[in-house]
């Protein structure tokens, strides 16, 4: 019988320092918020992770990226799908004060699937 806990895919577009950071950690956890970032913003398509990317990391920055990551489904539950948008403009909000918490239910790496500039 397999013990393995069910996981959910999530994305994150990401600039170049936050990806610093992230890379820093091992591939294994998003860094802390800065002050003026009270939510960490995890999308649960691809899609709608480059958009961002595109639009708002390379305008910014230069260069965008999308992450990929699983974290427990269990442990997801706690925050409700919030629509920011269209239809398919899906995300969750997570406070700055836990993301060390969901830090420690994401299983695997993090991974680089696209990169925009």
């Amino acid at each position: 019988m397999s013990t393995s806990t069910p996981t959910t895919t999530l994305w994150r577009p990401t600039g170049p320092e936050e990806l610093a950071l992230v890379e820093a950690s091992g591939w294994v956890a998003w860094p802390p918020r800065l002050p003026e970032q009270p939510i960490f913003y995890p999308v649960l398509n691809e899609d709608y992770a480059s958009r961002i990317a595109r639009e708002w990391n390379v305008p910014a920055s230069g260069v965008g990226y999308v992450t990929r990551f699983e974290v427990e489904t269990e442990f997801l539950s706690r925050y409700p799908v919030r629509q920011a948008g269209g239809k398919t403009i899906l995300e969750l909000w997570v406070p700055a004060e836990e993301l060390d918490e969901f830090n420690e239910h994401i299983v695997g790496r993090i991974e680089v699937v696209r990169e925009f500039r």
